[in-house]
């Protein structure tokens, strides 16, 4: 999650998250036990502020004046905002009871909500003082949670507060809430998310249905596991409705979601509890600013100012909810006016540092990670970052005026070239399609190791399912080296600098399904064996119930009910995209990204172009319905029960088979059966009538693999090289195709075949030699030395045994070009390999004499 405290501290503000109000009670829940006050603390867990309020009040008014009791009063008057009150409560409890180690720690959260900092740090070194001059009186569980507390922003290692201080006072005492508080608020300002996770579970397990810790489960797993997040956060809000801190991380949700009416609702049920609460004014700040409302957003701001004009947690707050919507310049100038408040507030350090790599300002952003690692060597993403410098700094470096693509130095002497070639021609392509003046140059890091590129994408090294991400002017990508499945990566290039084109054309203010959508379909564009399309599964969500809203489509991306939703919410945006295109032209999608740059939100600008969301969504849907009926329509595609495909299924399964024998799972499950078999020429049957009828179906369940193999087994060469080039034509990623296509085409001498699958398998793989060997041998024969030549060289970079052979195939080539010295420089090389090669030797005697002053033999 994204909210940290409103009140940070001025020695290590850093820590201090959610200081006086994710913590919840974490001060006060020792001490006492009359029923009158565990129920007092009962009912302010629950959100009964006010109850809590008058009861102590009049607690206060009537008894000795119990400090237990104060210091609830204290906090609730804090929680719902009544902080001049708060610190009146806090003096005369003090009065009372000054040696009190909780009382002071309040007084911080008391300090800061009216604007006095210099007197939160008062509050700190007096804390400090009392357990250096009478330690005896402050061993209690509570009290050691306040000294571990602390002595973190007094500069304590965290690692032996957390074994030392924090792990005695949970021992004597395992139902102190405050321990598992303490522990996984620490863990997560380190972002390590793991151990923070289990000191809040460990605390659900001795206090279930403790709405703090549920919140702070719900942070714990908000990046790696959003299901578990959402079930923490709705138990905590069921267990106390007016919990600030889950409120406050449910406008966050809605942010991400684009939902913005349902985030302004969340703003309002926290400012109804806490008027002048700050962080509901920063998140109304960005709302403003998102909807380009500069009057709004500055009057938000200054509320949130109000009582502490220095306080830079507003700021960075703001700052980080602009760059979470891509917004990193403008997040980058709010980090700037945090640091400004308060030089030393490392979040919004860190924070800008994030920003500007993302931005390519790679020299400011890597110093200031390397400044916030100096600073805190627990800091899990700090460390992640320069230790990633230290990678990158190995890195090779291709460069021209419009691009700078890094990656590690053996990828790019292999397939380096490609990659610029690849971007040369989406840019020419892209760039002049949307009319887009691109900033120079475009960042493109490709990383060979996969936690890598999750450290530089996400920060953490274990983000799994991306293949590249663009950031507007900086694009990280996996290397193919990393894949554990066929992917095709001159896709996955163009799909992100479409992103470039756009995020730059809108300034980054579009909606995650215009931007994603209008990717997918330029892949589909520039190649129609690229991008998804619909196939059986998206066809059935379409005609179900899964389309989702146009106006809620940026949602499916952030929540999906598996991982097949998550693509399905790519697909549906490409629709809509081509939808539009269709309908409307590609002049007024031009138009709605140059609305959404100069600030017109996405449904205005929907709207002013084509038709107002209440109609653009049926028609949409209509659209989308229509395209999925069209899906091979001439198959069935009524999907059979599944016991009618076991063997006890036999007589219904031929039932079927009668009725509607171009059923399109009735024609799957025959094939499989008689695959199964052996039954070749049974199984080539239903699988030619599959491609016959749904000739563009591409994926595992696509009937091209199996009939290829069929034919292959028949020995129906012929008609296994038919049905392998069909099945080339619709999937970018048939690696086993194209190999098999290569063999068949050397075989009779289609030179242009094997090089149309040498190149189509090198955008899957080029990290494998044997399609450089085709490309190479097809370039030759063709007559184009240059390709062979390239390719030779090629080979040569990979960790190949026959080097020698290579050597002299290149050489050969050369002579051919009238290279002859670079011809006989790797007769050479050949020859010094194996001594003994013929060929080489037979070669070099028909080079001749070397020149004077040229290479010897």
């Amino acid at each position: 999650m994204r909210h940290p405290p409103v009140l940070p501290a001025p020695a290590r503000p850093a820590f201090l998250r959610w200081a006086s109000l994710a913590l919840g009670l974490a001060a006060f829940l020792g001490g006492a036990r009359g029923a009158d006050l565990v129920g007092a603390r009962e009912r302010l867990l629950g959100g009964g502020y006010a109850e809590v309020i008058r009861a102590a009040q009049a607690e206060l008014r009537t008894g000795a004046g119990n400090t237990e009791w104060s210091l609830l009063l204290i906090r609730a008057l804090l929680t719902t905002g009544r902080v001049a009150e708060a610190d009146a409560a806090l003096q005369e409890a003090l009065g009372r009871d000054a040696r009190s180690l909780r009382l002071r720690w309040l007084g911080r959260d008391v300090a800061f909500a009216n604007g006095r900092p210099e007197e939160a740090q008062v509050r700190l070194e007096e804390v400090r003082q009392a357990v250096r001059n009478s330690p005896w009186m402050y061993r209690s569980p509570p009290d050691l949670v306040v000294f571990g507390r602390a002595a973190l922003l007094l500069g304590a290692d965290p690692k032996e507060v957390l074994e030392k201080i924090y792990a005695t006072a949970q021992k004597a005492d395992p139902r102190l809430r405050d321990v598992y508080l303490a522990r996984g608020e620490l863990a997560l300002e380190k972002h390590d998310y793991a151990l923070a996770a289990r000191a809040f579970e460990e605390g659900i397990k001795q206090l279930p249905g403790d709405a703090d810790l549920l919140a702070g489960r719900a942070r714990a797993y908000a990046e790696s596991d959003r299901k578990v997040a959402q079930a923490a956060l709705a138990a905590a809000l069921e267990r106390n409705p007016r919990h600030v801190p889950a409120l406050l991380h449910t406008v966050d949700n809605h942010l991400s979601a684009e939902a913005y009416a349902e985030a302004e609702q969340g703003i309002a049920a926290v400012l109804d509890i806490h008027p002048g609460h700050p962080e509901a004014w920063a998140y109304r700040a960005v709302l403003a600013h998102l909807r380009h409302d500069p009057v709004a957003e500055q009057f938000a701001r200054s509320k949130a100012l109000s009582a502490w004009p220095g306080n830079p947690r507003v700021d960075s707050l703001i700052g980080e909810e602009l760059s979470a919507k891509y917004r990193f310049a403008e997040g980058a100038a709010y980090q700037r006016k945090a640091l400004a408040s308060d030089p030393q507030y490392l979040p919004a350090k860190a924070r800008l540092a994030s920003d500007l790599l993302r931005l390519g300002e790679h020299a400011e952003g890597w110093a200031l990670a390397q400044a916030v690692h100096e600073r805190d060597q627990y800091d899990v993403e700090a460390f992640n970052l320069v230790t990633l410098r230290d990678t990158m700094d190995k890195y090779a470096t291709l460069a021209n005026e419009d691009f700078v693509v890094r990656m590690a130095a053996p990828e790019v002497a292999v397939y380096g070239p490609r990659v610029v070639a690849l971007l040369r021609r989406a840019h020419d392509t892209l760039a002049a399609k949307y009319g887009a003046e691109l900033q120079r140059p475009t960042h493109i890091e490709i990383f060979a190791d996969p936690r890598d590129f999750a450290v530089r994408t996400f920060g953490l090294p274990d983000v799994a399912g991306f293949l590249g991400v663009c950031f507007g002017r900086v694009v990280t990508a996996n290397s193919p080296a990393s894949s554990t499945s066929p992917t095709n990566w001159e896709a996955v290039l163009w799909h992100e600098f479409c992103h470039v084109v756009t995020l730059q054309l809108t300034r980054n203010r579009m909606p995650r399904w215009l931007s994603e959508g209008i990717s997918v379909y330029e892949e589909r564009q520039a190649n129609p064996a690229w991008g998804q399309r619909i196939n059986p599964a998206y066809r059935e969500m379409i005609l179900g119930d899964d389309l989702v809203p146009v106006g809620r489509l940026s949602a499916a991306f952030l929540a999906p009910k598996s991982s097949r939703h998550l693509q399905f919410a790519y697909l549906q945006s490409s629709l809509v995209v081509e939808y539009l295109v269709a309908r409307h032209g590609l002049d007024a999608l031009r138009a709605i990204l140059q609305d959404l740059r100069d600030g017109v939100e996405i449904n205005a600008a929907l709207a002013r172009r084509t038709v107002p969301l209440e109609q653009l969504e049926p028609a949409f849907a209509a659209y989308a319905r229509e395209q999925a009926e069209r899906l091979a329509p001439g198959l069935g595609w009524e999907r059979p029960e599944a016991a009618v495909f076991l063997e006890e299924g036999a007589t219904e399964f031929a039932a079927w088979e009668r009725r509607q024998p171009d059923n399109y799972w009735v024609l799957r499950a025959k094939a499989q059966r008689l695959a199964a078999a052996q039954d070749w020429a049974g199984a080539v049957v239903p699988l030619r009538r599959l491609v016959e009828l749904y000739p563009h179906q591409k994926g595992e369940d696509a009937a091209h693999r199996p009939l290829a193999a069929a034919l292959r087994s028949l020995g129906d060469t012929a008609g296994e090289r038919e049905a392998l080039r069909r099945w080339v034509a619709t999937d970018d990623e048939a690696v086993e195709a194209y190999q098999r296509l290569m063999e068949l085409a050397a075989a009779d001498g289609a030179w242009a075949e094997v090089r149309e699958n040498a190149e189509r398998s090198l955008a899957v793989n080029p990290l494998v030699p044997g399609p450089y060997r085709q490309l190479a041998r097809a370039a030759a024969a063709m007559g184009d030395e240059s390709a062979a030549v390239v390719a030779w060289r090629t080979l040569l970079q990979l960790d190949v045994p026959e080097r020698a052979e290579l050597h002299h195939e290149l050489a050969r080539v050369l002579l051919r070009r009238g290279e002859r010295t670079e011809a006989r420089r790797h007769v050479l090389l050949a020859l010094e390999e194996t001594p003994r090669f013929r060929a080489a030797l037979s070669l070099l005697r028909e080079l001749g004499p070397a020149p004077a002053g040229g290479l010897a033999p």
